[in-house]
């Protein structure tokens, strides 16, 4: 399926040192009006589908990213933003770029090779002891990729897409690593997998994508 990504690129008067959800915070206070931009329903309550804004800082660059529903959102509140205050700290922008694309999403005969260029969160508390329990590195890949694909599928459905055919994943590198989410300690992994599935570069996978997590990007298709 065809689907419509946006990428709004922030250049500051300084590098950005705090984490994306300081950054979803701001576009949450100042657009609050927009379920999408936060996630939360009038009754508090979460909305419980794939975000369709995602918030990224990359080498100390904000990023936002929509997609769909989402990229029609940002396009109509760009024009609004005059500064970006990120936790405490206030940053002055001395340029925005906005790039629209038209994107392809779904199975594929060849496979696509895939780098996370931001942790991957995969476990949850369930399959995090389950993780740990497994002795050998063949069942924790094994785990880690049947995590995967139903990561690929949950993101299909939110998106209204019917996946055709068996997704088929190989992790090819994969390495643990310690990381935060709202300050509670996490375990993430960087690394690379392929799949007969493709994802437009820089939408994230996995748990709370929308605070920059399992962001990915390709490198490579496989014949």
């Amino acid at each position: 399926m065809k689907v419509k990504t946006l990428i709004f690129n922030f250049t500051c008067d300084d590098s950005v040192k705090r984490t994306a959800d300081k950054l979803r915070g701001f576009f949450a206070d100042r657009f609050g009006e927009y379920t999408l931009i936060h996630q939360h329903l009038r009754d508090n309550g979460l909305l419980y589908k794939a975000p369709l804004i995602q918030y990224k800082i990359f080498d100390g660059k904000p990023f936002v990213l929509g997609i769909n529903e989402g990229a029609d959102i940002l396009q109509k509140v760009h024009e609004d933003i005059e500064y970006l205050k990120i936790g405490h700290t206030e940053y002055h922008i001395k340029e925005k770029t906005i790039i629209l694309r038209t994107d392809y999403f779904g199975s594929v005969k060849n496979n696509y090779s895939y780098s996370f260029i931001t942790p991957w969160l995969a476990l949850n508390e369930k399959n995090y002891d389950k993780y740990q329990r497994l002795g050998s590195w063949g069942k924790k890949k094994e785990l880690l990729e049947k995590i995967l694909i139903g990561n690929i599928i949950s993101m299909s459905k939110s998106l209204g897409y019917t996946v055709p055919e068996p997704i088929k994943v190989n992790i090819e590198k994969i390495k643990e690593i310690p990381t935060k989410l709202k300050g509670t300690p996490m375990l993430g992994f960087l690394g690379t997998f392929s799949v007969n599935f493709e994802i437009p570069d820089y939408w994230g996978i996995g748990k709370s994508v929308s605070r920059g997590f399992g962001t990915i990007k390709s490198w490579r298709v496989k014949s």
